[in-house]
């Protein structure tokens, strides 16, 4: 349950950055709206990027790892959606902020966990 709670935790951060840095990334609202547009994300990602890296797989070779990008903007187009059905402040404004947000969204998330995940090991 930790570890999920923490990997929450470095979306909604993630989430946070990825709204200062690329102008058709919104969230407007309390720290809540941010909050739940990152699980959203999460559970996006859990639950229907892995089906769709599996039927896109050619397509992933054949770019040579490229059109995961892609992935990542459509995942973070569909959590845009999601979030705006269940009347959150979340928006995505186009394909292009959806695939320099997934890319911010991932190096951000990336480095994040790289630095908790050595804290916890120097605690050990």
């Amino acid at each position: 349950m930790g570890n999920f709670v923490l990997r929450w935790v470095i979306n909604a951060i993630a989430l946070w950055i990825t709204t200062l840095l690329v102008p058709g990334i919104v969230v407007e609202g309390p720290w809540w709206v941010l909050a739940l547009a990152a699980l959203i994300i999460g559970l996006v990602n859990a639950l229907i990027r892995p089906a769709l890296k599996l039927l896109t797989c050619p397509l992933i070779i054949l770019t040579l790892g490229l059109f995961t990008l892609v992935i990542n903007a459509l995942m973070l187009l569909l959590a845009s959606w999601i979030a705006r059905q269940l009347s959150l402040s979340f928006y995505v404004q186009d394909f292009w902020a959806a695939l320099l947000g997934g890319l911010v969204l991932s190096i951000v998330s990336a480095a994040l966990s790289l630095v908790l995940g050595e804290r916890k090991e120097r605690r050990s």
